[in-house]
């Protein structure tokens, strides 16, 4: 990444927060000026890391990890505020709902200048491995009520090309506007990333393995996926039953045809992880150990504990991204050199040596989570005396944990305990003092969630995995100045360790 601070001779300190989170008036954080102000500040302190959650629409309880379109851009992140500022869209319409933003910039379309379609033109040309599906999908679902795919009326259903030239031909106008949601959109987060660039901010993004069921990935392309012509699942993902779950683990997303990504090069896997590092400086790719080999669970079952393990062609796949990525060589940390490939590992959870092989065979970091390290075995992985090397993530926890306060007071005492021997002290600050466990650690880059350096309690939880409600929502609620002291104080500490940029001068 060219125009920044950030050099191979500094491990490095990141924040957790995704943009939805922002404070604002409206009913989510977009990428205006609080996203801004924030990128600033993370400059300002010398904290060389963004890490957020994936950009992608939310499915219908708010996640961004069962996304209807899994290149798309969430709509809800549009700033209305600068469209208006632009003249794109009437002053009135700035406050305008996601869904109504489309029609908005449609009004104003025939009215920009010649250059300014051209310019369009030429980003939808560039787009076209997902877009023009995309438009159609969300087009076609909110004709369609919301109703799955695999229900809509059997031509477009199956994707009939003559179903789909009358579609394309009815439903211009409304194509048009969500291909415009998408170029704005899509212009505003390369500004933001632009001007992390220049404070020296590096952004990691997150990508979800697998892709939702009901999503145009799956729609357009159903050959890939395991679906029946008719769209149902022949087999789906999920995890073994485990100490945790005595069923396992079932996800319903479609697993993939892996032959048949084989046979067209990865065609697919390598455009899709091209469209994400448009977007990232660095990707967590979730789930990696599937890459190795997945569980595979019959399509009309209830619980994953049938499934089996089954071959991934993860080896293959890397190895065509290397060659892709061979000009865009990230640095993370001294001599941290990611391989060619800008990927970080979810490697959590039961990692076998073939999966482990596959990540230290193409240099990827890890992760490693202090929350999970105080269970009392000794050769617990995530113990902090146990975190060898450098390349490796290490989180106090991460949006599918409790806030670190939340879960200190879920410790038992013999926890509690074993907390306050490594960290030499009583444990009056939890946030605060995991934390200094995991910039105290070798580890190239430690990332501490927003909300443990306010330390906030459970109430800011963002995720709790296994629930269906009441996740994805929490907001900040104070404005972004506030947050001097805190990520002042932590870019302070985290220099301490070695870590970290200088800061920046105050404007």
């Amino acid at each position: 990444m060219s125009g920044g601070r950030v050099t191979a001779a500094a491990l490095q300190c990141g924040v957790l927060l995704h943009p939805t989170c922002l404070p604002g008036p409206g009913p989510s954080g977009v990428l205006g000026q609080a996203a801004d102000d924030w990128i600033r500040l993370l400059g300002r302190t010398g904290v060389g890391v963004w890490q957020l959650l994936p950009l992608a629409p939310t499915d219908g309880t708010g996640s961004p990890y069962s996304s209807p379109s899994g290149s798309a851009l969430n709509p809800l992140l549009l700033d209305g505020e600068r469209l208006a500022e632009r003249g794109l869209i009437e002053a009135g319409a700035a406050r305008l709902a996601a869904g109504e933003m489309g029609a908005a910039l449609l009004r104003r379309w025939p009215a920009q200048p010649e250059g300014v379609h051209r310019e369009f033109r030429r980003w939808c040309r560039a787009e076209r491995f997902w877009l023009r599906d995309h438009c159609r999908f969300m087009v076609l679902r909110a004709l369609q009520e919301g109703q799955p795919w695999w229900s809509w009326p059997d031509p477009l259903a199956r994707r009939d090309r003559r179903a789909l030239g009358r579609f394309d031909h009815d439903q211009r106008q409304a194509l048009l506007a969500e291909a415009l949601v998408q170029w704005q959109l899509q212009g505003q987060w390369q500004g933001l990333r632009r001007l992390a660039a220049a404070q020296g901010v590096r952004i990691l993004g997150d990508l979800p393995f697998y892709v939702a069921h009901d999503s145009a990935d799956v729609w357009s392309r159903p050959g890939l996926f395991s679906v029946t012509a008719a769209g149902l699942l022949v087999e789906q993902s999920g995890v073994p039953p485990d100490y945790f779950s005595a069923t396992g683990q079932l996800w319903g997303t479609p697993v993939y045809r892996w032959w048949m990504h084989g046979a067209t090069g990865f065609r697919w896997w390598l455009r899709r992880l091209a469209r994400q590092l448009q977007l990232y400086d660095l990707l967590r790719l979730d789930h990696f150990r599937a890459l190795q080999a997945l569980w595979s669970v019959p399509g009309g079952d209830a619980t994953a504990e049938h499934g089996t393990w089954k071959p991934s062609p993860g080896w293959p796949l890397l190895a065509l991204l290397w060659g892709q990525c061979a000009g865009r060589a990230q640095l993370l940390g001294p001599g941290g050199r990611l391989g060619r490939l800008p990927l970080v590992a979810e490697d959590l959870g039961v990692i076998t040596p073939p999966v482990e092989r596959l990540r230290d065979g193409f240099a990827l970091p890890g992760m490693k989570i202090l929350q999970f390290a105080f269970d009392g075995d000794p050769a617990n992985p995530y113990l902090p005396a146990r975190i060898r090397g450098r390349r490796w993530v290490v989180y106090t926890g991460t949006h599918d944990n409790a806030t670190t306060l939340g879960w200190w007071h879920g410790l038992d005492d013999a926890a509690r305990a074993r907390v306050e021997a490594a960290v030499g002290a009583p444990v009056t600050a939890p946030g605060w003092q995991l934390l200094e466990l995991a910039l105290a650690s070798p580890a190239d880059l430690a990332v501490v969630p927003l909300q443990d350096l306010l330390e906030l309690g459970d109430d800011a939880r963002f995720n709790t995995p296994g629930t269906t409600s009441g996740n994805w929502c929490w907001r900040l609620d104070r404005p972004i100045a506030s947050l001097e002291g805190p990520l002042g104080g932590y870019g302070a500490m985290a220099r301490r360790y070695g870590r970290g940029e200088p800061p920046l001068p105050t404007p």
